[in-house]
C-alpha cells in the first residue's frame, strides 16, 4: 500500500464515546475519546500512530523554518548531571519542578527541564574564536517537569516534546539580530499552522533575560490572561503587561486629617470593610505581607518580610512583585501566623503604620488621602492615614494586574482580555548563561569575551493540542491542513461489496499520487458509527463510498470545517477533494 494510505483496520485506533473524568477541557477530552493518546500515568501520555503523525508533521514546519534561519540539529540527553546546573545555581532556583535523582553510584542527576546548562557546556570547549561564531543550534526533545498537579492533557503534563533552539553571538547587536531572525522564524512557523495567534509582551521566568516575547494561540480554555490593544498592535501577558488608569485620578485636595483609631469587628476584607464604612474599595488600601526571601523553600532561613499596599480594588501582580525585588521565583505571602509576629495583629486587621519592614506601595495609591489601613491590632482600623506623614514608603511602582479597560501602554486605547495558551517563548539572555559557566572566546583583540545569548522555545506537543482547542466543535475535532494526521477519510460503507472497494482504492490511490494523504475506514461498522468517528477525527475532507451511492453514481462529499456537503458523480470526486483541501 501506498505510504500515503492506511486503512483502519491495519492500525491501532480505538475510539471511545466518553472521555476520562480528568479530562477538563474540550481538546484533551478530544485526544482521549479519539484514540490520539493514552495517560500512561498523571501528566505522562503514550501517543498513537495518528496522534504522532500530527506531532511528526509540526516538527517537519519547524526543522524547515530553522533550516531558513541557518539552525543546526543537535539531540541532547534528557538525563542531566547536578554539577551542571550548580554551576547556574539553577539547581536550587529551579525547586521542586525539577525531578532530582541519584543513580547506583549515588551521583546526582536531574531529567532534562530545559537545557540551557546542557548547551553552553556541548559548545564551550568549541566556540574560541570570534571567527566561530555566530552559532544557532536547537534540539527537538523530551522535557520532564515535576508539575504539582499535572492537568489539561498535554497543557500542563509533566514530560512533553519540545523544540528548544539557542543562539551565541559575539556581542549583544549580534544577539538581537538573532533574536529577530528567531522572532520572523516563529512568525513563519505560527503562520503556517492558519490558526489565530497573537505575540506578546512576557516575563522570562527561570530562564532569565531582558527581553522576551510568548507566542500565544488564542482559545478560551487557554491558561493564560492577555491584554491587547484595541488601538495598537501592543500585547502582554497579563503578568507583565503595565497597570495604566484609563483616567487619571486627580490627586485628593482635601487637607490631612487628625489620625483616628476605630473599632471595625469581624471586618476582616475589603469587601466588609467597604459595606462597614460606605466607601467604595477602589478608595481603601489594602496591606500584604510576603517573604522577600529567594528560592521556593524559605523555611530554612531568616523571614525578610515586606509590606505591600494597593488600592483594595486592584490585585497584587506577583511576576512584577517578583521582579521588583530581584528575585528568582514569585514572592510567598506570609503565613497568618508570620503575619501576627510581625504586626501584633491577624490578616485583616493590619496596616503600614508604625512597622519597621520594607513597604512598597501601588502607583495607584498615590492620589489617596485621609484613607483608612489596618491598626495592627485586632478589630481596630485607622482612619485618616497619609503616606510620608504616617509612615515611609520604600518604593513606588506598577505591582497590580492589569485590567480590562485599562489604558493602552502606547496611545490613548483600552486594553481588551483575551486567553492564550503559550506555544513558542523567544528569550534573549544576554551572558547570564556564558559568564556563570564560563563560556569565552577571543575577540578580533585576542581579548577574552563571554558570548551573548538568545533561547527559543516551542512546545511542540502543547501546539498540536492547543490547535485542537483553538479548532474544534460539538462533534469532534477540526485539524488544520498543515497538521492533521490525514487529509482525507474515506468512510466505507460496504467493504465486502468488490465494485466499491475497486473503486475507494482507486481514489485513495489517484489522492496518494498527488500528495494528498488518506484514511480508509474499512471497518465491518454500521454507518452511524463511521460518520460519527469520522467527525471525531477531524480530517479535512470526507469521502462517503457505500454500494447504494456508487451504484447510483452519487458519493459524497464533506468539508469538516463547515459539515458542506456535495454530491457528486463518481469523476468529480477526486477533483473536489483536491479543491477543498
Amino acid at each position: 500500500m501506498n505510504k500515503n494510505i492506511l486503512k483502519w483496520t491495519n492500525t491501532h485506533i480505538f475510539t471511545q464515546r466518553e472521555a476520562p473524568a480528568d479530562a477538563e477541557i474540550p481538546s484533551h477530552q478530544l485526544m482521549m475519546r479519539s484514540g490520539f493518546m493514552k495517560k500512561l500515568a498523571p501528566g505522562i501520555y503514550t501517543y498513537s500512530s495518528l496522534g504522532l503523525r500530527a506531532i511528526r508533521k509540526f516538527e517537519k514546519i519547524i526543522r524547515e523554518e530553522l533550516h531558513k534561519a541557518g539552525g543546526i540539529e543537535i539531540l541532547m540527553p534528557m538525563v542531566q548531571p547536578k554539577e551542571l546546573w550548580m554551576e547556574t545555581n539553577r539547581w536550587n532556583e529551579m525547586g521542586a519542578g525539577l525531578l532530582k535523582f541519584k543513580n547506583r553510584n549515588d551521583h546526582e542527576f536531574c531529567l532534562g527541564a530545559t537545557h540551557e546548562e546542557a548547551v553552553v557546556d556541548f559548545v564551550r570547549h568549541d566556540l574560541k574564536s570570534y571567527r566561530d561564531l555566530p552559532k544557532n543550534i536547537y534540539q527537538i526533545q523530551t522535557k520532564y517537569r515535576d508539575e504539582i498537579r499535572p492537568r489539561f492533557g498535554l497543557m500542563r503534563g509533566r514530560e512533553f516534546i519540545m523544540k528548544d533552539a539557542y543562539t551565541f553571538d559575539i556581542d549583544q547587536a549580534a544577539a538581537l539580530k538573532s533574536y529577530d531572525d528567531m522572532y520572523k522564524a516563529y512568525q513563519r512557523i505560527f503562520d503556517r499552522l492558519g490558526l489565530q495567534y497573537r505575540i506578546v509582551q512576557a516575563d522570562a521566568g527561570n530562564i532569565g533575560g531582558s527581553q522576551t516575547h510568548e507566542f500565544q494561540l488564542l482559545a478560551e480554555a487557554g491558561e493564560d490572561a492577555l491584554l491587547v490593544s484595541d488601538t495598537t498592535q501592543f500585547a502582554a501577558n497579563i503578568e507583565v503587561c503595565p497597570a495604566i488608569d484609563f483616567e487619571t485620578p486627580a490627586v485628593s485636595a482635601e487637607a490631612a486629617k487628625p489620625l483616628e483609631k476605630f473599632s471595625t469587628p469581624n471586618q476582616k476584607t475589603i469587601a466588609d470593610l467597604e459595606k462597614f464604612t460606605s466607601i467604595p474599595a477602589h478608595q481603601l488600601v489594602k496591606t500584604l505581607f510576603f517573604s522577600a526571601n529567594d528560592g521556593m523553600n524559605v523555611k530554612d532561613k531568616e523571614l525578610k518580610p515586606i509590606v505591600v499596599l494597593l488600592r483594595g480594588s486592584d490585585e497584587v501582580n506577583p511576576i512584577k512583585l517578583k521582579n521588583l525585588l530581584g528575585l528568582a521565583n514569585p514572592p510567598m505571602m506570609l503565613t497568618d501566623e508570620e503575619v501576627k509576629a510581625t504586626t501584633g495583629a491577624s490578616p485583616g486587621s493590619c496596616g503600614p503604620v508604625g512597622l519597621k519592614i520594607p513597604i512598597y506601595a501601588d502607583n495607584g495609591i498615590m492620589h489617596l488621602k485621609n484613607y483608612i489601613v489596618g491598626a495592627n491590632e485586632d478589630s481596630f482600623h485607622l482612619k485618616n492615614v497619609n503616606h510620608d506623614r504616617d509612615y515611609k514608603i520604600t518604593k513606588i511602582a506598577d505591582i497590580r494586574m492589569a485590567k480590562e479597560g485599562d489604558k493602552c501602554p502606547e496611545s490613548s486605547g483600552r486594553l481588551k482580555a483575551f486567553r492564550g495558551i503559550e506555544v513558542g517563548h523567544v528569550f534573549y539572555l544576554g551572558k547570564k548563561y556564558s559568564e556563570k559557566m564560563n563560556g569565552q572566546f577571543l575577540d578580533k583583540n585576542g581579548k577574552a569575551q563571554h558570548y551573548e545569548m538568545g533561547c527559543y522555545g516551542i512546545g511542540v506537543t502543547r501546539t498540536v493540542q492547543a490547535a485542537i482547542e483553538q479548532s474544534h466543535d460539538a462533534d469532534g475535532i477540526i485539524w488544520p491542513k498543515p497538521i492533521s494526521p490525514f487529509h482525507v477519510h474515506i468512510c466505507h460503507l460496504d467493504p465486502k461489496d468488490a465494485a466499491a472497494t475497486e473503486y475507494v482504492n482507486q481514489v485513495a490511490m489517484a489522492l496518494a499520487e498527488k500528495n494528498i494523504e488518506v484514511f480508509i475506514d474499512d471497518r465491518d461498522e454500521r454507518p452511524g458509527v463511521k460518520f460519527k468517528d469520522a467527525d471525531l477525527l477531524g480530517f479535512p475532507v470526507r469521502i462517503v463510498v457505500g454500494k447504494k451511492g456508487f451504484e447510483a453514481d452519487q458519493i459524497e462529499v464533506v468539508a469538516r470545517k463547515n459539515k458542506e456537503i456535495f454530491k457528486l458523480n463518481k469523476n468529480q470526486v477526486i477533483e473536489k477533494a483536491q479543491s477543498l483541501l
